[in-house]
């Protein structure tokens, strides 16, 4: 009997960015289930960019969806989440907050950062 071959990224599909404000953000992330990694970012943010080109293949089959926030436009969640330093990243799960993520934008070390906090117990929200 012959054994699978372990997944790779490439085994799964890449999850693309979904933009939310401080008026969908809520109700979005209460439809979504699973696993929800949210970027808080902004326009003027190198950072942030490339958060936004490493995320989506770093994180394939690890979250189930990606969502951005850009803080200029929705000052209300960035004030309301503490966002003093972009980017900055956030799991939810079920549509409740789980947990920060504190990274270096490395796939290897995103994909264990985020397999911990699915382990452990949520977090308190800010």
């Amino acid at each position: 009997m012959g054994s699978f071959p372990e997944k790779t990224w490439r085994d799964y599909s890449i999850v693309k960015f979904t933009n939310l404000t401080e008026f969908d953000f809520y109700p979005r992330l209460a439809q979504s289930p699973g696993s929800s990694l949210v970027l808080f970012s902004g326009p003027h943010c190198g950072t942030c960019r490339k958060a936004e080109a490493v995320l989506p293949q770093a994180l394939a089959g690890w979250v189930d969806r990606l969502y951005k926030v850009d803080v200029e436009k929705s000052i209300a969640l960035a004030r309301e989440y503490e966002i003093f330093h972009l980017p900055a990243l956030i799991l939810f799960v079920d549509g409740h907050f789980h947990a920060w993520i504190h990274s270096p934008l490395l796939p290897e070390m995103l994909q264990q950062v985020v397999e911990k906090a699915l382990i452990l117990p949520a977090e308190e929200a800010p």
